[in-house]
């Protein structure tokens, strides 16, 4: 595996602590800021909706220039965004800030995962890719407490300097261990890039991203008062259970990423069924320690560390450009939106268990939307059989066996890149 996409990794660490941070510090934001608990929950919804409706208009203004070049760009903007967060004298600036880092952050990881492709071979993007989205995961295992640690001790400024610092070192590293690769010819072209949306499988394959991010972030967002108010873990408990979370995302990321290549389709079914079974289950056991445990980390098994197999979808859908692939992670984050959103009114009306059915109803979209390429693959296998079939059935000559193989060779060759 190249060194960059390490070096990728860590940037993307970098951002998702970032976006993470609020979460882990309400209190003492509210305090320094002389705002409301729910108007610091704004914040989080403020930078999903920056990275969601304007990270992909960042992309097209970076068309022009060269990937890592434009990643420098984006660490400039996105460190911007953070002292200004570090800095912010009142809650209207950490606003700004917030929207500003968001649209970094999403462009950022639009061509990221653009350059991976670009640095690995096809046969192996997928598990490149999982490395890199690993900075997403490790986010959760290690940036959320860590900053929040932080914050407790050091002030919650002190956070968004620790992040800072964390941006600066992620942003030289890039620059010494990321080789400068040149522009494809076809690349820069907006028309060509836009071009790419007029499939409408795209435009589905993108929906099934929504759905299966939605379905885990309608729990992975309340798990806190989920696991202390209903299951009835103390305080200090919840901590140490969303560490064992984050372990649970990054082992099912290194998983889904060896498989994401060759059986991209089946692990999204797979993974979409077993999610759909965890979050139901978590739902109706929730008052049960032991089963609210496992149902938990089954959930982060299998929910967001779907993500290399839904990028490796969306690329041989479309195509591995910066512009698609940030589009698609305004399409995950455009889940994050709904589930959250979704889940506030519904806990008002319902309890703490409706976000839980809330995401099992998500991840049942999301299987629907698998159905197309389901019965795609079906049909391949169909005409992989036939000519076997048929050079079972009749005598032939070696010429006609060996074009029927070839047949089943392409058929299969083509399964694959469903």
């Amino acid at each position: 595996m190249p060194r960059a996409v390490y070096l990728l990794a860590l940037g993307i660490f970098a951002m998702v602590t970032s976006e993470f941070v609020v979460a882990g510090l309400m209190p003492q934001m509210a305090d320094g800021l002389d705002a409301t608990i729910p108007e610091i929950g704004y914040l989080i919804t403020a930078f999903a909706a920056a990275m969601a409706f304007g990270g992909p208009f960042l992309t097209i203004a970076l068309l022009k220039m060269r990937q890592k070049s434009a990643l420098t760009v984006l660490f400039g903007i996105f460190l911007a965004g953070n002292v200004l967060a570090a800095l912010a004298p009142d809650y209207r600036t950490m606003l700004v800030a917030r929207v500003i880092t968001g649209v970094a952050s999403q462009a950022f990881f639009g061509v990221s995962i653009s350059l991976c492709a670009q640095l690995t071979r096809p046969e192996v993007r997928g598990r490149a890719i999982a490395v890199a989205l690993n900075g997403l995961m490790l986010g959760t295992l290690l940036g959320l407490p860590l900053s929040t640690v932080i914050g407790e001790h050091l002030g919650w400024r002190a956070a968004f300097w620790a992040i800072t610092g964390l941006t600066v070192l992620a942003a030289l590293a890039t620059l010494i261990g990321v080789p400068r690769i040149e522009r494809a010819d076809d690349g820069g072209n907006l028309r060509q890039e836009l071009g790419a949306f007029r499939n409408p499988r795209l435009w589905l394959t993108l929906t099934t991203s929504t759905f299966i991010i939605g379905a885990t972030f309608s729990a992975f967002s309340y798990l806190n008062p989920i696991l202390t108010e209903v299951t009835g873990f103390s305080t200090g408990t919840v901590p140490l259970l969303l560490i064992a979370y984050g372990a649970a995302t990054v082992i099912g990321n290194t998983i889904v990423g060896r498989l994401a290549d060759k059986h991209t389709v089946p692990v999204l079914l797979t993974g979409l069924l077993l999610n759909l079974a965890f979050l139901a289950g978590f739902a109706v056991f929730a008052q049960l320690s032991v089963a609210a445990v496992v149902l938990m980390m089954g959930i982060g098994l299998v929910g967001v560390t779907m993500n290399p197999a839904l990028v490796t979808r969306v690329q041989r859908t479309g195509n591995a450009r910066p512009l698609v692939n940030t589009v698609h992670s305004s399409f995950i984050t455009l889940g994050i939106i709904i589930a959250t959103s979704a889940g506030g009114p519904a806990i008002d009306a319902f309890g703490l268990r409706a976000p839980l059915w809330i995401g099992a109803v998500l991840a049942a979209l999301g299987l629907i939307t698998l159905l197309p390429d389901l019965k795609r693959m079906r049909k391949l296998r169909d005409d992989r059989t036939t000519p076997a079939a048929k050079a079972v059935e009749a005598p032939s000559s070696p010429a006609t066996r060996k074009s029927a193989q070839g047949s089943a060779k392409d058929s299969a060759k083509e399964s694959a890149r469903v």
